[in-house]
């Protein structure tokens, strides 16, 4: 609903800054969410005066925040000029920190990738690790074009629940030494730009909600299984996090070992798979990879390694569905990419296991999903600050 209008007569000359702020920022909005309009259009869909929508549009294209694009030609009445978001206004940082890999993006405020770079990560310490991060994401914006000053935001995935009180990374046990402090500060400091940190599943699944195949969903879960195992769950458009971030961190639920008390991401992990592979008489150097790729073939003991994954798994899925009763289940991460052999036997087994069947998607994503995650969040709050950064100079 507009705040002011040409009408209206505010005392104060703050009062006056913000209605014109509230109404720019109104206008802003609109065009981001539906696309470029003229000024009547905005006019009729705002309720707002023309004149008033003519005064915010100016201060917008003052800003450069928005810019013209084109024209209208109606049957009847005159040309009318097209206004939409200039997307060069500023940027957003996304990086996704795994074991195997990193992944760093710069996209405008549209969205849009504009620079990208995905390294292997040999870091053999957290310091190093910390450097990589650092050293790849001053290179991406380099080679972009892009001013340094002009990136207003950055938001890390990382395995793990980020402690905002104490500024690290706790139960990241697949990244030695990630959750030393001081970690954080330091690729904030040597960044430059202001820096969040969330937990990879959760983005992955923030990432398929604005991306991919979990637009629209009412409730969604996303399974990350890879070197680990975790969960990020989408309520209505938003992120459900638990009292402390540790919600979807379906890892640590028990699970009944043979020889010492075992925890789900024990049973269900890239790890599991290749020790079942092992168990049943897989030899050589293996990794999670060749086990599916032998099953393809038909080897028997990769075979039997990848349906006692999908019997775990429709496990994991079963709790999820009890819990918290979604209405879509995607399954992602580096194991959960291999649905050509798991979607079926998992759908199988969880008609055996419970009468929740939530439906069961591979995800759409696939191992873009935690980076276009932090890119999505990082535009949240880059979108405001470029605003009231733009607006108040």
């Amino acid at each position: 609903m507009p705040v002011g209008d040409a009408g209206e007569q505010p005392d104060q000359p703050w009062n006056r800054r913000r209605l014109r702020s509230t109404n720019e920022r109104l206008l802003l909005d609109r065009l981001r969410s539906t696309g470029a309009a003229s000024r009547a259009q905005l006019a009729r869909e705002t309720g707002l005066s023309k004149p008033t929508v003519s005064s915010a549009l100016a201060a917008l294209a003052e800003a450069g925040l928005v810019h013209e694009v084109g024209t209208h030609a109606p049957e009847r009445g005159r040309v009318a000029v097209l206004y939409a978001p200039d997307p060069s206004a500023g940027y957003a940082l996304g990086i996704d920190i795994g074991r195997g890999w990193l992944r760093v993006a710069l996209a405008n405020l549209d969205g849009e990738l504009v620079a990208r770079a995905d390294v292997r990560n040999r870091a053999r310490s957290s310091g190093a690790l910390a450097d990589l991060v650092v050293t790849t994401a001053r290179q991406v914006v380099g080679n972009s074009g892009v001013g340094h000053d002009e990136v207003a935001h950055a938001v890390v995935g990382t395995p793990g629940v980020y402690d905002a009180e104490r500024r690290r990374v706790r139960y990241a046990m697949h990244l030695p030494g990630w959750g030393r402090a001081g970690l954080v500060d330091r690729m904030r400091e040597e960044l430059g730009v202001p820096l969040e940190v969330h937990n990879d599943a959760n983005l992955a699944a923030l990432g398929e909600y604005t991306y991919g195949i979990g637009a629209g969903t009412r409730l969604f879960a996303y399974i990350m299984i890879g070197t680990g195992l975790g969960m990020g769950v989408v309520s209505e458009g938003r992120l459900f996090t638990g009292a402390h971030g540790g919600a979807g961190e379906i890892g640590f639920l028990p699970w009944p070992g043979q020889q010492r008390p075992q925890t789900l991401e024990d049973a269900v992990s890239g790890v599991a798979v290749v020790e079942s592979a092992r168990r049943f008489g897989m030899t050589g150097q293996l990794t999670a990879k060749a086990v599916f790729d032998a099953a393809r073939q038909g080897n028997p003991a990769a075979v039997k390694a990848v349906g006692l994954e999908s019997e775990r798994i429709a496990h994991t899925v079963a709790a999820a569905a009890a819990v918290l009763d979604p209405d879509l289940v995607v399954l992602g991460g580096g194991v959960g990419h291999s649905v050509d052999l798991l979607l079926s036997p998992v759908r199988e087994h969880l008609r055996a296991l419970t009468p929740l069947r939530p439906k069961i998607v591979p995800s759409r994503l696939g191992e873009d999903a935690v980076l276009l995650g932090a890119v999505a969040t990082a535009l949240g709050t880059a979108r405001d600050v470029v605003f009231d950064r733009r607006s108040a100079s």
